[in-house]
């Protein structure tokens, strides 16, 4: 009875069996290495939220009494209402463990639950940056592919000069370009709020509403982000062009569009994925700056009211949400990374 021959090498190839359970613990190990780096992270947003708006928002009851004259008695009274008579290791106590149980305190500035003032308006914050983050995304990655594919053309020299421009123009200057000509000169759309008093209340002329209040602070989102994918997705298509798989697929005698959509891009995605996914961490807190230009009632406008307030459990409340949703956004990436790219299973 003859023995099987032993692959090239002399070396027997381990057993199916075997290769899976170092597959399945390799991404244990790099699971927990991730998981383990985002709770790091976590933790420290948590402890520098609570004494960075300390050091620069001043004494409260300062801000709060301003403009009224209060007696020191009143004064003590606000202070043990809001809980600052308290030892500073018992409100960083009382911080953390409200931060973890989703217990976020009172605003200042409004009388109100935190947590209740974020559900409140993180719709309308998911619907200006999700959809501006949809736009931009799908429209950066579509010129930034054909940008790549025809390098050097009049086509791409348009684009790539186009999209740096508005990315390095600030947003609230672009903003105020926008509300001059389509809001002040040629009055097509609103330029305050999400929605118009006169609106009937049905469904149908709320939403007719809310999406023209919505073109404006959308365009001027997209304008400032596009450009970013833009690059980055060209500077991958050039990283391709010369492989030696795509002079076989055009051997095969594929035409040009099939070369570039069905070889090129997909191997060109990879370096978008964590840029993809920090746009997605950045639904939450990506456009402060448009929502305080176009008074868009969400989290931004909320932040910026905080700040001039100040208000600072909002400040702390926002500051972990918006710095933790980049955190499982970035955590999220990592993980896709293990599934998509075989060099990091290898490794």
């Amino acid at each position: 009875m003859t023995a099987a021959p032993l692959p090239a090498g002399g070396a027997s190839a381990p057993p199916a069996g075997r290769r899976a359970r170092r597959t399945s613990s390799g991404f244990g190990r790099y699971l927990l290495k991730h998981v383990g780096g985002a709770a790091v992270s976590l933790l420290l947003v948590l402890f520098s939220s609570f004494f960075i708006f300390r050091l620069i928002g001043g004494d409260p009851i300062d801000q709060l009494t301003r403009e009224r004259p209060v007696s020191p008695e009143q004064r003590a009274a606000m202070r043990a209402e809001m809980g600052l008579d308290q030892p500073m290791w018992k409100q960083f106590w009382d911080y953390i463990t409200g931060t973890l149980t989703m217990d976020l305190g009172d605003s200042f500035q409004y009388r109100r639950p935190i947590f209740d003032l974020i559900v409140e308006r993180l719709p309308a914050t998911l619907l200006l940056s999700g959809t501006g983050m949809v736009i931009a995304v799908v429209l950066g990655l579509w010129i930034g592919t054909r940008s790549g594919w025809r390098q050097g053309s009049r086509y791409d020299r348009g684009h790539v000069s186009t999209g740096l421009l508005l990315y390095s123009a600030p947003t609230f200057w672009l903003g105020m370009i926008v509300i001059l000509v389509f809001a002040r000169y040629m009055g097509i759309f609103p330029v305050n709020g999400m929605r118009s008093p006169s609106t009937p209340p049905e469904f149908w002329p709320q939403a007719l509403d809310i999406a023209h209040h919505l073109v404006l602070p959308v365009l001027t989102y997209t304008a400032v982000v596009y450009a970013g994918y833009l690059m980055i997705m060209r500077s991958s298509i050039l990283d391709e062009i010369g492989s030696d798989y795509l002079t076989t697929a055009r051997a095969k005698g594929l035409r040009d569009d099939e070369v570039r959509d069905k070889h090129a891009v997909p191997n060109a995605l990879l370096p978008t994925v964590t840029l993809v996914f920090l746009a997605i961490g950045g639904v939450v807190n990506g456009s402060i700056v448009t929502e305080a230009v176009f008074s868009w009632p969400g989290l931004g406008s909320l932040f910026v009211q905080a700040i001039f307030y100040p208000d600072r459990p909002v400040l702390q409340a926002l500051f972990v949400l918006f710095s933790a949703s980049t955190i499982i956004a970035v955590l999220a990436a990592e993980v896709l990374y293990w599934f998509i790219d075989p060099r990091i299973r290898k490794s």
